[in-house]
Order: structure tokens, then C-alpha cells, then sequence
């Protein structure tokens, strides 16, 4: 490398000896997981609706969630154990019965979606506790939320089981949508009337309203109008 390159032309690399290195091994279970869920963001919110023994709706919100495939269509939600390895209502809802619906949280939503995360007393529904109300599904037995833009109803496809999670890998049988969201023609979203939601670093969260395209890289699915 020439010595003549100066600081700002080498730019951010130069300064090497600002950079930290942290060896995970070293970390424990709770320091990895504020890492990783700080670093790792946005991460899109699934708010999941399932049914109890006696037919009480639960729901929760998770954010380790994400899009898995579309042959067969899959998606994942990742819970964590609770204390002293216990599942969460949400688990074992999944585990007796093999079906869930996965909401996306919009802007509107947003507010409910987060008070559903909280402790409920057994036998209480999260929907009647934060004033959402809930719709049959078309093929699951848990009920859809009427408030939702988006709704993926799914069967269990497979689990996984790790030390800390059990993550619930989803095949959506059905999906529901608000109404004129989807271009059924074109088979587009009209995303100038989607705004969901993501969960950044701690407890605060972040819109999707800042779009941009990269050069000419849109494809004939994309549409803002």
C-alpha cells in the first residue's frame, strides 16, 4: 500500500484499532441476548393468537420472527422458555393443538399489540383485556384479529427446541389481509397503505415509513402507489 495515502482516503478501515472484538463464548446467555437483539434489528412483530384447553384466546407478541420460504410457505416464531425452563402459554397452545395465526403489527395496532405482551391471570383472553376483537379464521381454530392489516393462518410444520427456546416453524395455510391491500390482478401489495411496525434495541420500536430504492432495482412486484 502507498505511504502517501492519507487517513481519508483510506476512510473508515484505516482506524482498525477502534474496532471491538467480542468472543461470545466468553458472554452469558443473558449479555448474548442483549447483543444480539440490539444488533440484530429491525425485526418485523408477529402477533400470535392461539387457543388455551378451555377455548380462551391468548396473544402474545414475538420479534424473533421472520420469513422462512415459499415452498412450502414457512414462517418462524422463536419463544423464549420462561424461568426454570417453563413454556409459554403461547408454546404449549402450539404444542396441544398444532395451529397459530401470525399477525403483523401495524402503526395502529402497535399500542395493543404491546399491552398483549403482558402477564394476564389464567383464563383471561389478552384480546378482551386490551379491547381487540377477534374473527374466525378460515382454517385454524384460533381466531383472527379484526384490527390486523395482515393475517397468516398456520399449522405447525416442525420444532425446534434449544436450551434457552422453542422455535415454532409455521406453514400458513391461509392468509387475510385488510381490504384493497393486495392487487389480486397483479398480485402486489399497495404499500403506501402498509405500515408496520418493528422492534429495534431495548424496549423501543420504529416505523417503516422511510422507503428508498437502490438504482433501477425494482421489479414488477414493487409498487408505491
Amino acid at each position: 500500500m502507498s505511504a502517501d495515502l492519507t487517513d481519508a482516503a483510506l476512510g473508515p478501515a484505516r482506524h482498525v484499532d477502534t474496532a471491538q472484538d467480542i468472543d461470545f463464548e466468553t458472554l452469558g446467555e443473558y449479555e448474548r441476548y442483549k447483543l444480539m437483539a440490539s444488533l440484530i434489528v429491525p425485526r418485523p412483530i408477529a402477533l400470535v393468537t392461539t387457543l388455551d384447553e378451555g377455548g380462551v384466546v391468548n396473544a402474545a407478541p414475538f420479534s424473533m420472527f421472520c420469513m422462512l420460504g415459499e415452498e412450502p410457505p414457512l414462517l418462524l416464531v422463536s419463544l423464549n422458555r420462561l424461568a426454570g425452563g417453563a413454556q409459554k402459554d403461547t408454546a404449549r397452545n402450539i404444542d396441544r393443538t398444532g395451529e397459530f395465526v401470525v399477525h403483523m403489527v401495524d402503526e395502529p395496532l402497535a399500542e395493543a399489540a404491546d399491552r398483549c405482551g403482558e402477564r394476564m391471570p389464567a383464563g383471561v383472553s389478552e384480546l378482551d383485556a386490551v379491547g381487540l376483537a377477534g374473527v374466525p379464521s378460515r382454517l385454524v381454530g384460533p381466531p383472527t384479529i379484526a384490527a390486523a392489516p395482515v393475517a397468516f393462518e398456520c399449522v405447525l410444520h416442525e420444532k425446534l427446541d434449544t436450551a434457552s427456546r422453542e422455535i415454532f416453524i409455521g406453514r400458513i395455510v391461509s392468509l387475510h389481509t385488510r381490504d384493497q391491500l393486495i392487487d389480486t390482478d397483479a398480485w402486489r401489495v399497495h404499500l403506501h397503505d402498509y405500515a408496520p411496525v418493528a422492534r429495534f434495541g431495548a424496549s423501543f420500536y420504529t416505523t417503516t415509513r422511510d422507503r428508498f430504492a437502490i438504482g433501477a432495482r425494482e421489479t414488477a412486484i414493487d409498487t408505491l402507489a
